[in-house]
């Protein structure tokens, strides 16, 4: 490798490297396989490799149900109309919010600690992530000796491997220890929370048990089992040590389980799990785990590459890459970052996994920022924005079953809380699928939490055309519809159908009645949230009855439920522009508390939704782009990559490749995870994929739109195995900004039309394929499942 780098002739879309080791956690690189994941430091002399294991939760199975709110939702809904926000909010509060009123926490699970001596000084230092592999290296020499040390977590395997190897025979010797983490808030000290033992001559193991939070008794048991094969030389426990003395090589396998199954049931055995991980690897060599864990991972990888202009900055480390993206060119960057964003989906989201959090796997806290939970005000859905357009589609399937958890208590809460049918979630939930309002009414009133994720899910119907998953999403959207059918209420004023209580995440209003107060229910000092008919709502639902009534004609169900919805639809709260011209926020036209805020949530519907567009309503997009430039091109890594795709769609790729360079030089750590202040969180490292996507192809107006909205400086480039709706894997290839060679297949066999074509010739197997030209200048043919098209230039 570092011959590689130092000639120049690696990959720098696909390789990530490093000079010097990571100071702290946030700039260790990671490894996952869905379910196990590690942070890499990369140092010398005492390396340390961070582990989680998904299910490792603290509390157990709970519900935050609360019987009897309905009785006082319509006080609430008459203080909201009446402009009593503070009113309203306080007995939302007290009345609504479920109990507990904070969820359960994600866990940091163990860290393996490796001691070197004579190691004070290196040379010829490098770490590096290879994304072509999903192995993270480490490299330098000592004296006359290389060091290298590999890690991955294998899929197919299920358990992370450490491979130490040195140049000279004999030169291996360290020390190992695998320590469990305590948790300040809930002490550990003399209680079975954790224990460390050794295992045999060759392995040591960390016992424990989740904490008890917010009421709630810590349900989930766990093992982390570490067993070293060395080659050559010796090996011994002592105490809590694994001494291993002038080895050729060292393989670690790190195995990890829970008592989890479910949400309702944690009766397995973390120790047999363990046990079997570690048994069905006996005997096997590092190099076929190693080769089985990289096959597997690249059935997913090497479906999409995507190559911009390199220059002579993308062969620099990636920190020193990022350093100076402002001022010298470097669209290679982006590959890199879309290609990691696709490699942290992968490492978090296999199917039978549970979906990505906040943090994806990767926890280095008891505590972490916000839980490290399932966020659903915008984060848990951006996770998973790139999944269908980077050829992923399998990916989503731990969000698809975490959805259908969420109808169970979802519907205890739309009876309880509010009188409805169906099914409602909010904006959080956990490990344990709870569904009611948490944390206080500021976030609380959020009630399309579910309604979003829904919508979600059904974009990989418009990728894929699969009816076999749309039948089985059928239930989970008729269940919101439902629930939205009963609990939509009539403006007085305006007799508009409107959502109430709501809330613009988490954007206070500043208007009559909002003023900074005192909320008994959180003992804070803050300005209110609630309102009636916030403008994310109302296009979030319009998108989910327009999905829902789709999907019943499609499946030719034509239910009486159907028309209703049709008619419901038809009343919603219209987009409005504001006296100060911009897209109005909320059903009354109200100023902001904060005009940077970070959240653009009335701007749902331009992206990802499809209710504003600059072809179907160009009246709302003078209105848009005045909140984007109000708003500003700054704020937290999601916003930004939030504010990439949002300019993508009104077709500004010069101004999303500069809040693209602004992320990369504020907003993100030097391994390309996004910042949400100081916390890492992924969210905005799979929305700068997903935006990167949207600047180079766009399929939501029912054509393929090529290079939309193509910065200057990515002239030329090669885009192949990307996904558009309808169907279709596209690949294609630009020069001066020009498409010169485009490859489409047909996975469906559906009408395949493509904006700006008429000087496109269509064909197949050589042939000619007659095509039609529109009179917006796009051109549409017919296809066949299965079939390769290949466009050129007339």
């Amino acid at each position: 490798m570092s011959q590689k780098i130092d000639k120049k002739d690696f990959d720098p879309a696909t390789l990530l490297w490093y000079d010097a080791p990571a100071k702290e956690w946030e700039e260790a690189l990671p490894v996952g396989n869905g379910r196990l994941g590690a942070m890499v430091f990369g140092k010398y002399g005492e390396e340390r490799i961070q582990l989680n294991e998904e299910t490792y939760w603290s509390g157990g199975p709970y519900s935050t149900v609360v019987e009897g709110g309905a009785a006082y939702l319509p006080q609430i809904q008459k203080y909201i109309f009446e402009g009593e926000p503070i009113k309203a909010h306080k007995l939302f509060g007290r009345k609504l919010m479920g109990y507990p009123v904070e969820q359960q926490k994600y866990q940091s699970l163990a860290n393996l600690y490796l001691f070197f001596e004579n190691e004070e000084e290196v040379s010829e230092y490098k770490r590096w992530l290879d994304l072509e592999t999903g192995i993270v290296c480490t490299e330098y020499t000592v004296d006359d000796i290389t060091y290298c040390r590999e890690v991955l977590s294998s899929a197919p395997d299920q358990v992370i491997l450490v491979r130490l190897t040195a140049s000279k025979p004999g030169s291996l010797t360290f020390k190992a220890q695998l320590r469990g983490v305590r948790n300040s808030a809930h002490s550990n000290y003399a209680t079975d929370y954790f224990r460390m033992d050794g295992v045999g001559q060759d392995g040591l193991m960390v016992n424990g048990k989740s904490a008890d939070y917010m009421g709630v008794e810590g349900k989930i048991r766990y093992r982390a089992q570490l067993k070293a094969i060395p080659e050559g030389g010796t090996i011994k426990e002592e105490d809590d040590y694994l001494l291993i003395d002038k080895a050729d090589a060292v393989t670690l396998i790190i195995a990890a389980a829970t008592n989890f199954i479910n949400y309702k049931d944690v009766s397995a055995d973390q120790t047999a799990r363990v046990s079997n991980y570690l048994e069905q690897v006996k005997g096997k060599s590092y190099e076929q785990m190693m080769s089985a864990a990289v096959e597997d991972y690249q059935q997913y990888f090497k479906r999409v590459s995507l190559e911009l202009p390199k220059t002579a900055n993308s062969y620099l480390p990636t920190d020193k890459r990022m350093a100076q993206i402002a001022e010298d060119a470097d669209p290679s960057l982006a590959s890199l970052s879309y290609n990691f964003g696709r490699y942290v989906l992968i490492g978090s989201s296999r199917p039978g996994t549970q979906p990505a959090n906040l943090q994806g796997i990767w926890n280095n806290d008891m505590n972490p920022a916000w839980d490290s939970k399932y966020t659903t005000n915008i984060n848990t859905e951006m996770n998973y924005w790139p999944a269908e357009t980077a050829n992923l589609s399998e990916l989503l399937e731990p969000l698809t079953t975490m959805v259908k958890e969420l109808t169970d208590q979802g519907a205890q809460v739309a009876k309880e809380h509010y009188g409805a049918g169906g099914w409602v979630f909010h904006q959080n939930t956990d490990l344990w699928r709870v569904a009611a309002p948490m944390d206080g009414p500021c976030w609380g009133t959020f009630t399309v939490g579910g309604a979003w994720l829904t919508n979600e899910l059904y974009e990989h119907y418009l990728f894929t055309r699969d009816k076999e998953f749309l039948t089985e999403l059928y239930p989970v959207m008729k269940g919101a519809v439902q629930f939205f059918m009963d609990f939509l209420v009539e403006d007085p004023n305006t007799k508009w159908l409107v959502t109430n209580p709501s809330t613009s995440p988490e954007n206070p209003p500043k208007a009559p009645g909002y003023k900074y107060f005192f909320d008994e229910v959180t003992a804070m000092y803050y300005f209110t949230t609630i309102c009636y008919g916030a403008s994310i709502d109302m296009q979030i639902l319009k998108d989910l009855f327009g999905y829902y009534i789709e999907t019943e004609k499609i499946l030719g169900l034509d239910s009486e439920l159907m028309e209703k919805a049709e008619q419901t639809r038809a009343r919603f709260v219209p987009l409005q522009i504001g006296k100060d011209g911009t897209l109005q926020e909320w059903t009354e036209d109200m100023a902001q508390m904060e005009d940077k805020h970070r959240h653009f949530s009335h701007m749902y519907g331009l992206y990802p939704g499809n209710v504003i567009s600059v072809k179907r309503t160009p009246e709302f997009i003078d209105g848009c782009k005045k909140v984007l430039n109000q708003r500003g091109d700054g704020a937290m890594g999601f916003s930004r990559a939030w504010k990439m795709s949002l300019w993508a769609r009104l077709y500004d790729g010069d101004r999303a490749n500069n809040i693209f360079k602004g992320y990369l030089q504020e907003q993100c750590y030097p391994q390309l995870f996004a910042k949400c202040g100081k916390p890492l969180q992924i969210d905005g490292t799979m929305g700068v994929t997903a935006g990167i996507t949207e600047m180079l192809v766009q399929s939501h107006e029912g054509s393929i739109d090529l290079l939309p909205a193509l910065p200057g400086e990515w002239d030329k480039g090669q885009f192949n195995g990307v996904c558009a709706r309808g169907g279709f894997e596209l690949g294609f290839t630009w020069e001066n900004s020009t498409i010169s060679e485009l490859k489409i297949l047909s996975k469906a066999g559906e009408i395949c039309r493509i904006d700006d074509g008429k000087n496109l010739k269509v064909t197949k197997d050589g042939k000619k394929i007659a095509s039609k030209v529109n009179k917006d200048g796009s051109i549409e043919f017919k296809t066949i499942k299965g079939g390769l098209y290949r466009l050129i230039p007339k």
